[in-house]
C-alpha cells in the first residue's frame, strides 16, 4: 500500500493544520495516525518475504492472503492486515499474531498511570479520551500483570552485605479473599547503604503484624546476603527485637520513642497528659544516658502510683528505648523514631489512599511496588553530613563495617 502525491499533499495540509492549531498529530483523528498503520503493514509484507525463503517455497509454502484483526495503539484503534502463509509457520515480530495492543506505546502509560494510584477504570476513560481507544478493565489488568516478573525478581534479587541502619514497620490495607475483605500487613525494610543511600531492602505481606512473621522476613534477609544490621529501629511490637537478635545478635535494636508514648497516652486521663508528656520529654531528651535515667526515676516516683502501666512500661523496656544515647546527636535524630519508614510509608498511601480494599494480595503488591519505583527515583544522593556519620560509625563497629566500606 503506498500513498498516491494527492493524499500526501491532503495529509500534510492536514498535520500543518493541526499543528497551528496545537492538536495532537498523533492522538486521535490525528493526521499522521494513518501512516502507522501503512508503516507496520508494509513491514509485515516484508518479514513474509524474508520469511518465504527459497527452501520454505520448495516445500510448497506460499503467500495465503491476510487476516484482519483490530489494533489498539496510543495513535488510536484501526484495523491491520497481516498476511499468511499456507502453512501458518509464519510468525511476524513487530506484530505478534495474537497481540492486540501496541505494548510500546501504550503499556507504559498504563503501568505509569496505575503506578500513580489511578484506578483501572479512570486510565480506560483517560486511554479512550487521548488516543480513542477502548481498552477492558480485564486487559489493563493483564497489562500491569506483566510487572508481576519483575516484582518477584526484585523480590529475590542479592543485597549488601552490610546495611548501617535499617527500619523496620508495617502498613495495613484491606484485601478481598474470596469474597471477604481481610486485614493484610505490607512488611516493609529501609536500610541505609555504607554509601549513605536509602533502598527497601524487602516488601512482604502477611494476614497480621507479628514477631513470628518477622522472624521469617529475617531469615529472607540473611538468605539475600545481608551479614550484618548495625542498628535496627522498631516499633515495640512484642517479641520483635528477640527476633532481630536471634538472626542478628550482634545488632544494636533501637525501639522507638514516639511509638512508646502514643502508646503511653492511651492509658493517662486527659486532664494529666500535658503535665505527663512534659515531664517523660525530659527523659528522651536527656543529653546523656545517666541523666535520663535519673529523670526517668523522678517520672516513676510521680506517676507510679497513678498510672502503673505507664511508667513499668518504660522502666521494662528501657534498654531497647535508651538505645540511641551511645551515638553523637545526628544519628541519635536517625535512629531514635522509625520517622524515616513512616515518611516512606506517607508517600505511598498518597498513591494507595484511592483504594478501599485490593483484589488480592498481587494486586496490593503491584500498586506498593509501583509507587516504590516512583519513590526511589529521588534516593541517588547519601544522607546529608553521611561522611561524618559514617566515620563515627566506624569508629564504633570497627572491622563489623568494612566487608563493605
Amino acid at each position: 500500500m503506498t500513498t498516491t502525491n494527492e493524499e500526501y499533499e491532503a495529509l500534510k495540509k492536514k498535520a500543518l493544520e493541526q499543528f497551528r492549531t496545537g492538536k495532537p498529530l498523533l492522538g486521535k483523528d490525528g493526521a499522521l495516525a494513518p501512516l502507522l498503520k501503512q508503516f507496520l503493514e508494509s513491514a509485515l509484507s516484508a518479514e513474509m518475504e524474508e520469511h518465504l525463503t527459497e527452501q520454505e517455497r520448495d516445500n510448497g509454502n506460499r503467500k495465503n492472503g491476510t487476516s484482519k484483526k483490530t489494533i489498539k495503539s496510543s495513535v488510536g484503534s484501526f484495523e491491520l492486515e497481516t498476511p499468511r502463509d499456507r502453512e501458518s509457520s509464519f510468525e511476524p515480530d513487530i506484530v505478534k499474531k495474537r497481540e492486540t495492543i501496541l505494548a510500546d506505546n501504550l503499556e507504559g502509560k498504563v503501568i505509569g498511570l496505575y503506578g500513580l494510584g489511578t484506578s483501572l477504570r479512570d486510565i480506560s476513560s483517560h486511554i479512550k479520551e487521548m488516543y480513542g481507544t477502548e481498552i477492558s478493565a480485564g486487559t489493563l489488568s493483564s497489562i500491569t500483570d506483566r510487572i508481576i516478573p519483575q516484582i518477584k525478581e526484585w523480590q529475590q534479587r542479592p543485597l549488601d552485605e552490610v546495611y548501617c541502619i535499617v527500619w523496620m514497620d508495617a502498613m495495613h490495607y484491606k484485601v478481598r479473599d474470596n469474597g471477604k475483605v481481610e486485614n493484610r500487613a505490607v512488611y516493609n525494610i529501609l536500610g541505609i547503604t555504607t554509601e549513605g543511600k536509602k533502598e527497601l531492602l524487602g516488601m512482604y505481606v502477611s494476614q497480621n503484624e507479628g514477631a513470628n512473621f518477622w522472624l521469617s522476613v529475617l531469615t529472607d534477609l540473611q538468605n539475600r546476603g545481608i551479614k550484618d544490621m548495625l542498628i535496627a529501629c522498631i516499633d515495640n511490637l512484642k517479641g520483635f527485637a528477640e527476633a532481630i537478635n536471634s538472626i542478628y545478635p550482634a545488632t544494636e535494636v533501637q525501639s522507638c520513642i514516639v511509638h512508646q508514648l502514643r502508646n503511653s497516652i492511651k492509658y493517662v486521663a486527659s486532664k494529666d497528659q500535658k503535665e505527663f508528656i512534659k515531664d517523660i520529654k525530659t527523659v528522651y531528651q536527656a543529653s546523656t544516658k545517666s541523666f535520663a535515667e535519673d529523670n526517668l526515676k523522678t517520672v516513676t516516683e510521680k506517676w507510679s502510683k497513678k498510672y502503673p502501666i505507664v511508667t513499668d512500661s518504660w522502666n521494662n523496656n528501657w534498654e531497647k528505648l535508651s538505645t540511641y544515647f551511645k551515638y553523637s546527636e545526628s544519628i541519635r535524630r536517625l535512629i531514635y523514631t522509625t520517622n524515616t519508614i513512616e515518611g516512606f510509608h506517607r508517600q505511598v498511601r498518597k498513591v494507595t489512599k484511592t483504594k478501599g480494599s485490593f483484589t488480592n494480595d498481587m494486586a496490593l503488591l503491584k500498586l506498593i511496588y509501583l509507587a516504590t519505583i516512583n519513590i526511589s527515583k529521588k534516593w541517588t544522593q547519601p544522607l546529608q553530613n553521611w561522611s561524618l556519620t559514617i566515620s563515627q560509625l566506624s569508629i564504633i563497629f570497627g572491622e563489623r563495617l568494612k566487608l563493605n566500606y
